[in-house]
């Protein structure tokens, strides 16, 4: 199956998920990967902002952030690329280009993620034996993901059913090490 009908399949998917279980999807996911030591122990994590039917992530980005942890957010730049800025908290939100809350904090510039100890990314499905993952075609994660070191935990948060075999990959897709799910954690071959 070719990315645009892989694509269009799983968003139809995303969209009969009814608010219980995006809301426990949610809850699963936060609670698995705050249970990991390796998220506990990261001082800096870059995360996102979700949207839509995408797995939840406010209630994960507040708790890193109450747990101590400073949470960088993606800005969408006219390029589609990824700038970031700070969460400090839910008041310090506004929103950005595209509609999507944005930090309101200091650009710290694309290079930031470098300095991550955790990525946190979305993806509509993971290829369960490469880990490649399958955004949503604009390549601003892919760009990011290729700037994070090569030991630094990478994660792409899915629904159920959503880490499977054969992702279409072209040369510039980028692998994530780790997928989370409300089911648990799925290390990844890389």
């Amino acid at each position: 199956m070719d990315k645009m009908k892989l694509r269009r399949k799983l968003m139809e998917q995303r969209a009969c998920l009814s608010p219980e279980q995006r809301r426990a999807n949610a809850v699963g996911i936060r609670e698995t990967l705050l249970d990991q030591p390796w998220v506990q122990m990261a001082g800096l994590v870059a995360c996102y902002w979700s949207i839509g039917s995408e797995p939840e992530t406010h209630g994960l980005v507040f708790a890193l952030w109450k747990h101590g942890a400073t949470v960088m957010l993606p800005v969408h730049k006219s390029d589609d690329d990824l700038d970031w800025a700070v969460y400090d908290g839910p008041d310090t939100l506004a929103p950005g280009r595209s509609g999507i809350m944005e930090p309101v904090d200091a650009r710290r510039g694309v290079e930031a993620v470098r300095t991550a100890a955790l990525v946190i990314v979305p993806a509509l499905a993971v290829d369960a034996r490469t880990g490649v993952r399958l955004g949503r075609g604009g390549g601003s994660y892919d760009r990011a993901l290729a700037r994070v070191g090569p030991n630094v935990p990478t994660v792409a948060l899915l629904h159920d059913g959503e880490l499977i075999d054969g992702v279409p990959a072209e040369p510039h897709d980028q692998a994530v090490r780790y997928a989370a799910r409300p089911v648990g954690l799925t290390r990844l071959m890389r």
